[in-house]
């Protein structure tokens, strides 16, 4: 049988490999053959301890085979099948929406192969996709090298009849090119492949020691389904990192405003040294749990992974920020100036270090934290969701903190007295806080309406590449051996040259690939030959 499982030859092999194993390989079965020697006591004490060495191309095995399985009788051909569990394909459905690619690389016949990963929803050749056997592959990537992954290895979905040295060569040459690749393994022979891969996983059932240690996860019940839901907790708490960062800096950002204002306008800051105690402590450790707690929605599996070279701060989050303390400086210093007059209390500015607590700047104090109560539940979502209170009602930890916190608030403003600086204030002016706090929810609405192209980049994000740069860095990257990357989502990876990262440094590099290209054109370089 040829690297396509199409039969060679003739006679009674040729028949017993076209109707038995591949019409078994077909229908997904592992195809095992059963066999016999008649041997003396003496000869089979003879060839005990006796090993022989195959040429590759004869796949009869590879090392020191024992001498004694050579000549062997057919008794028969067994086909066994391994049930796919009903939750794989669901699950492998999940990780390509999610933007992951899922392959195969196993040692089963190709024909078996590719019946196994049609039902797991990993092979579709109408798609393009490819499946291939390993001596093929190994033969094509020392022949053609860069040039082969550049033009195939994406499409590869399928690796059968692979040895370990396969898996691993695989691996590398994704890993070159910017992915971020993940291996799964249960044997001796999969630990290299595992500890090279970016995250390693073994079974923890059938798994081998050595591939325990060399993973860096171990799955223990042995299931593809266990992975997914790795793939939704890691974006989880990814993005629960990304809520809290962008809730942080917004206070911090107001907080550090309102201070300045008040030393070199007022000579005194508006918030007192006990208030932002308090409010570090709702702001700092309970915000983090109540972000932190945020249960993994479907969602996050119906998205595109962050590139390695993605920055922290997404545009999005910059939009967000930048939305809320405009909203939230203009609250506080508006009421700061002219908060006397627009509730009618007395007047808090100027009055020195020691003076009694006011009205005036108990409402600064009071919302200030509304702001950032209400500013807590719209950092639930940092992308374009209009609707922040989705899924609330699954996470109790969150509803107690936002909810207790308004609660401990009002109770410090009423009861606080000089310990925190404030003064009771009356029902209507607790109102009018916790309506200062809605409106920048209101903002934070509005600002998704502002496409978040007009904000800045902050460092580390990857240039979306259009398919025209794509094919000149593609053209460039087959003729030359250099560091740069590019990932097949279309991004400058973490190894990259940073000039593609900048709008304006970007255009130099590219022109510069253009002129490398026509200077290789000029010197009579084939395209697609290694210089």
């Amino acid at each position: 049988m040829d690297a396509s499982g199409a039969v060679q030859g003739t006679g009674r092999k040729a028949e017993i490999a076209t109707t038995v194993i591949n019409e078994m390989a077909k229908g997904a079965l592992r195809t095992i053959a059963l066999a016999y020697r008649d041997l003396s006591l003496e000869e089979g004490l003879g060839l005990k301890d006796q090993t022989v060495e195959y040429d590759a191309s004869e796949e009869k095995g590879a090392g020191p085979c024992p001498a004694a399985e050579a000549g062997l009788t057919l008794a028969a051909i067994v086909g066994i099948q391994d049930p796919v569990r009903p939750e794989v394909p669901a699950a492998v459905r999940s990780c390509q929406e999610a933007g992951i690619t899922v392959r195969m690389v196993t040692g089963d016949n190709i024909n078996t192969a590719m019946a196994i990963a049609k039902q797991c929803a990993i092979y579709d050749p109408e798609g393009q996709g490819l499946a291939v056997e390993g001596p093929d592959f190994r033969e094509a990537v020392a022949r053609e090298g860069r040039r082969y992954f550049d033009l195939t290895g994406p499409r590869i979905q399928i690796m059968a009849r692979s040895a370990p040295q396969d898996k691993h060569l695989l691996v590398s040459n994704l890993m070159e090119r910017g992915q971020v690749v993940a291996v799964t393994g249960d044997g001796t022979n999969d630990g290299p492949a595992l500890r090279k891969a970016n995250v390693g996983f073994a079974m923890g059932i059938a798994g081998t020691e050595v591939a325990k240690q060399a993973s860096d996860i171990v799955l223990m019940d042995d299931n593809f389904l266990s992975i997914v839901k790795a793939v939704s907790w890691g974006r989880n708490v990814y993005d629960g990192i990304r809520k809290f960062l962008q809730f942080q800096l917004t206070v911090n950002m107001v907080a550090l405003l309102v201070a300045f204002l008040g030393s070199v306008v007022l000579s005194e800051s508006p918030l007192k040294a006990t208030q932002m105690l308090w409010v570090n402590l709702i702001m700092d450790s309970l915000a983090a749990l109540a972000l932190a707690t945020e249960l993994p929605t479907p969602d996050l599996l119906r998205r595109r992974p962050y590139g390695k070279g993605d920055s922290l701060i997404s545009r999005h989050m910059v939009r967000n920020m930048l939305g809320q303390f405009f909203y939230q400086s203009t609250v506080i210093i508006a009421v700061i100036f002219w908060g006397e007059s627009m509730f009618e209390v007395e007047l808090g500015r100027g009055l020195g270090h020691g003076a009694d607590p006011t009205r005036h700047y108990t409402l600064v104090f009071h919302i200030f934290v509304m702001l950032q109560v209400f500013n807590e539940i719209s950092s639930r979502k940092l992308q374009n969701e209009w609707n922040v209170f989705e899924g609330i009602h699954k996470n109790p930890l969150f509803l107690g903190i936002v909810i207790g916190t308004v609660i401990v608030q009002i109770i410090v403003v009423m009861y606080g007295g000089t310990a925190v600086t404030v003064t009771p204030l009356n029902a209507t002016e607790h109102i009018v806080s916790i309506i200062f706090g809605l409106g920048g929810m209101a903002v934070t609405m509005l600002m998704r309406l502002v496409p978040e192209t007009l904000f800045p980049e902050m460092a580390g994000s990857g240039k979306l590449v259009t398919d025209k740069e794509r094919q000149i860095w593609s053209a460039f990257t087959r003729r030359n051996s250099n560091p740069f990357v590019l990932s097949q989502r279309g991004k400058v990876g973490a190894g990259s040259i940073g000039s593609m990262k900048s709008p304006k440094k970007r255009p130099c590099l590219l022109e510069a690939i253009e002129e490398h290209a026509k200077w290789e054109e000029g010197q009579g370089v084939e395209k697609g030959e290694v210089v």
